[in-house]
């Protein structure tokens, strides 16, 4: 191989990252750009750093020691990094790559002061930044002094921060190697960073520009405040002019001081608007040459600008594609079906053509365009408090957009998505899951889908105004065994059906299958069920808080409902416990099982028998089941039994044999005393008879149909196991033939190219490869709640000021009010609860309804009035709040916390 250690910047561009690394490769695409000046340099390769490292013996031992370390084992990475990193300063440069360096250096100038830098190929990437994490020498004076400090930017790959940044980010310490850049220093009045799109918001038509007198040093490393400009269309719309005391200025002889600024200059801007503006034009020009938001470091020297660093902003959210030049307003499904994670392409897919409205994908998540809903007068309120009902804070992110009177034109009042004028709201049908009040799906004038469409029909009377005085007249209950019914026959008939069905024949048998889908679930009988319980929950809550100032009367009155096939779930796993208590070589056994075939080892133990027989039926009843559930890619517990081992262990450990019947009773009892309680009150009132008598019916309603709420998303998460199963018999046979190395793989293909695979027998391993890499950069999105097509993430907030300072804001959906530790567990199978805790997390779904029989409150950074969690919650009586922004970051594990469930907020004790 013809190996080259060193090229300028100009032969270079973003091509050839694996050569001279993503600092190298952007500087190198930069010098490129009409207009932009960049100051003269080169790159050493990493053919040159591969050729060091390769001279010393020991550093293959040292990265086989390295990979074998946990992200978390911050003592062994910093002991071996500093090893790793002294091993390599301590290697001579070879005589040939030495004098190759200074040959560079003479043409350039070989007395004039350098920038060396680091450049690593896993840097400035589109997916993953990696800023700060190696390092950058300036004002480097001297062939002796650039080699050193080469040497220094080599070691620099092994800094304790970026092996740990690596490890974290599930990259390779052996597939990264290092670059260095060798550039003329520029010598600034003034310097700083370009963000062409705004980094807090992710709004893409404002620009941010923060400055400096000197260095960029001084605000890098926090020395200082910037002067901080905001800049769209070409107008400063905002700025903040910093007191700058200090600077870094460059030394004559080499090295960087820390300077005073006169005390005349440190109010006055580092930058004219004029400048500012004249900045902005340039940043647009490298974001149009490489196609994405830039986070440029940039210098001024005598009233011109050198740009010294270009890199992408990963940090933003992808915005959804549109065929329009249009503004558009979209909402997050995941924050409504309580799941945020990113999906794989296969789950996105079959999702979509499961759903019952048109969804946009961006960053691995699904979004539904609100923005014709949103901009007509008609259908605008029902869709304002229909988000209200169930998340504020969706509710508040749409009413900050409309609050932009030039970002949404008004529409006529009929159309698609929209109502005829004077009547009611269209229907709404958002995305797959729990039919909630809270569904992403206004916008589409089409029935909803429940369960797998997380919809609710239409805004009800009660949402458009305050509940009426009189109850609404309630459904017959017995629709709810009917509806039970149909679902199950569905469903078999799915699974026999789809025995047969293999090859091409079984991708056109699964499209008439997501067709019934979308039919079972778009059922008025239904919609009309699910309604009911909801309608009843608002009335009761509304009207005696109005009457008897009771807050969240329901939730009491809801304990214990019939018919949870959720609650059930939590309360059967109670029972398995109560099977495996009195065999301690069984709860031995599984306090270490990690294998997930352990239920036939199971079988060898003395009550093992037993034990595995209540696993497996609770797995033929539960095992569709899992977290992150609507994505038909993510585990079910029937695949990986291991995730409720620890629940059974908790639950043996935690109760006394027979719990799961006496809660139950004891939640029927409460509630039974709670309705006694609030009719003898409501009767004492003037008009008391007919207000007890309306209460009454409403009760009985909500007993009759809460409970159903929860059905329709169990059958349709039933319907996607039988899916997957059918779908990963086709995956082994692309295995068996050679076509993919892993049956997981066609996770990473849409529907339709799983398709095509099996008609063809071939299947794009590079696009596979991509479509991976992009997952694990969706996996570090936070998706916001509300997103605009400006790209701005507006995430709202919650106007209430009845908490105590300090206290954590959110969503009250339980009432009761309760202290104990918390307890942090973003993974169920890492659950690990004693009786009292508190637990805090990020989402829950109905996976998790089995942790909640053991805990004393729930807080969560997501969800809604009627979300499953807030359900479960009130069912088994726990205090809850939910939709408590970045809860899981600002509770610490083991803190002690009270939670007001009725208040909606939660302190952190001392």
């Amino acid at each position: 191989m013809n190996e080259q250690y060193v090229v300028g910047l100009h032969e270079v561009d973003q091509t050839r990252v694996a050569v001279v690394g993503g600092k190298g490769a952007h500087l190198g695409g930069l010098s490129r750009i009409e207009g932009v000046r960049v100051p003269d340099g080169f790159c050493v390769t990493t053919d040159a750093f591969r050729r060091v490292v390769a001279e010393e013996p020991s550093m293959g031992g040292l990265l086989d020691e390295l990979s074998g370390l946990s992200p978390d084992d911050q003592d062994g990475i910093r002991t071996l990094s500093a090893q790793m990193r002294r091993t390599v300063e301590g290697i001579a440069i070879p005589d040939d790559l030495a004098e190759a360096i200074t040959r560079a250096l003479t043409r350039i100038g070989e007395r004039s002061a350098y920038a060396v830098r680091s450049s690593a190929t896993a840097e400035d990437l589109p997916t993953a930044s990696f800023a700060g994490q190696q390092d950058t020498y300036l004002n480097v004076m001297g062939p002796t002094a650039i080699l050193q400090h080469i040497s220094r930017c080599w070691a620099s790959l092994f800094t304790e921060r970026a092996v740990t940044y690596r490890r974290r980010n599930g990259i390779d310490h052996r597939s990264v190697h290092m670059a260095v850049v060798v550039q003329q220093m520029a010598f600034p009045q003034a310097s700083g960073i370009l963000f062409t799109a705004d980094p807090v918001t992710g709004n893409r038509t404002v620009a941010t520009v923060d400055a400096g007198f000197g260095l960029g040093e001084a605000l890098v490393s926090g020395l200082v405040n910037p002067d901080v400009f905001k800049v769209r269309d070409g107008d400063i719309i905002d700025k903040t002019i910093a007191v700058k005391q200090r600077a870094i200025d460059a030394l004559p002889g080499g090295g960087t001081r820390e300077v005073a600024i006169a005390a005349d200059r440190q109010e006055q801007p580092a930058l004219t608007d004029a400048q500012v503006v004249r900045l902005v034009q340039l940043g647009r020009r490298i974001e149009a040459h490489f196609g994405r938001p830039q986070d440029i470091e940039w210098c001024l020297v005598d009233d011109g600008f050198q740009i010294v660093q270009s890199r992408p902003i990963t940090t933003l959210f992808p915005i959804p594609e549109s065929d329009d030049a249009e503004n558009h307003v979209y909402v997050s499904v995941g924050h409504q079906q309580m799941m945020t994670d990113p999906m794989k392409p296969l789950g996105l897919s079959v999702w979509q053509l499961t759903a019952m409205v048109a969804m946009h994908e961006a960053g691995g998540r699904l979004f539904v365009d609100v923005t014709r809903r949103l901009a007509s007068p008609a259908s605008r309120d029902g869709l304002l408090d229909l988000m209200g009902r169930g998340d504020p804070l969706t509710r508040d992110a749409l009413e900050t957009v409309l609050d932009r009177e030039d970002f949404l034109p008004t529409l006529p009042d009929a159309g698609p998505g929209g109502s005829p004028a004077g009547g009611r709201p269209a229907p709404t049908a958002p995305a797959q899951g729990e039919p909630a009040p809270n569904s992403p799906a206004p916008g589409a004038a089409a029935p909803s889908e429940p369960a797998s469409q997380d919809s609710a029909p239409s805004e009800p009377a009660s949402q458009d105004s305050a509940p009426s005085e009189a109850a609404p007249k309630s459904p017959d209950p017995a629709i709810v065994t009917e509806l039970i019914e149909r679902n199950r026959a569905s469903n078999a008939a799915l699974e026999r059906d789809i025995r047969t069905k293999t090859g091409p024949e079984l991708f056109d048998f699964l499209l008439e299958a997501f067709e019934e889908h979308k039919r079972v679930l778009s059922d008025p009988l239904n919609i009309q069920a699910i309604m009911a319980g909801m309608e009843a929950t608002w009335w009761l809550n509304d009207k005696l808080h109005e009457w008897l100032g009771e807050k969240n009367a329901a939730d009491t009155l809801t304990l214990s409902a019939p018919d949870n096939i959720t609650s059930e779930m939590g309360l059967a796993l109670l029972d398995v416990a109560d099977v495996i208590r009195p065999h301690p070589h069984v709860v031995a056994f599984l306090q270490d099982v990690e294998d997930e075939g352990f239920l036939d080892e199971l079988a060898k133990l003395a009550g093992g028998a037993e034990a595995r027989d209540a696993i497996e039926a609770y797995l033929d009843r539960y095992g569709m089941r899992c977290a992150g559930e609507i994505d038909i890619t993510r585990p079910r517990w029937r695949e990986r039994p291991t995730t409720l081992v620890p629940a059974i262990l908790d639950n043996v450990r935690n109760f006394e044999p027979g719990a799961a019947e006496r809660r139950f009773e004891e939640g029927r009892q409460r509630a039974l005393r709670k309705e006694q309680d609030v009719l003898a009150r409501l009767r004492a009132l003037p008009d008391g008879e007919r207000r007890a008598e309306a209460t009454k019916r409403m009760i009985d309603q909500v007993r009759a149909f809460i409970g159903y709420r929860e059905y329709p998303k169990y059958g349709i998460v039933s319907r996607s196991f039988v899916y997957k199963q059918a779908l990963l018999g086709e995956a082994e046979r692309l295995v068996r033939a050679g076509v993919i190395p892993e049956q997981e793989d066609v996770f990473y293909l849409t529907f339709q190219e799983f398709r095509d695979a099996v008609r063809s027998n071939r299947v794009d391993g590079r696009l596979i490869h991509q479509r991976k890499e992009a997952f694990r950069a969706h996996q570090a999105l936070t998706p916001p709640r509300v997103l605009t097509s400006d790209g701005e993430a507006v995430t709202g907030s919650y106007r209430r000021d009845d908490a105590p300072a300090g206290a954590l804001i959110g969503l009250p959906v339980s009432a009761g009010t309760v202290e104990g530790r918390a307890r942090v567990i973003l993974d169920m199978a890492d659950a690990d609860l004693e009786a009292g805790d508190i637990l805090i997390t990020t989402f829950t779904d109905p996976s998790w309804s089995p942790l909640f029989v053991g805990i004393a409150g729930l807080v969560t950074e997501v969800g809604g009035l009627m979300t499953h969690g807030a359900v479960i919650a009130r069912e088994y009586g726990l205090p809850a709040v939910v939709g408590v922004d970045r809860a899981t970051r600002l509770i610490r594990d083991g803190q002690r916390i009270r939670v007001h469930g009725t208040e909606g907020y939660i302190e952190i004790l001392s």
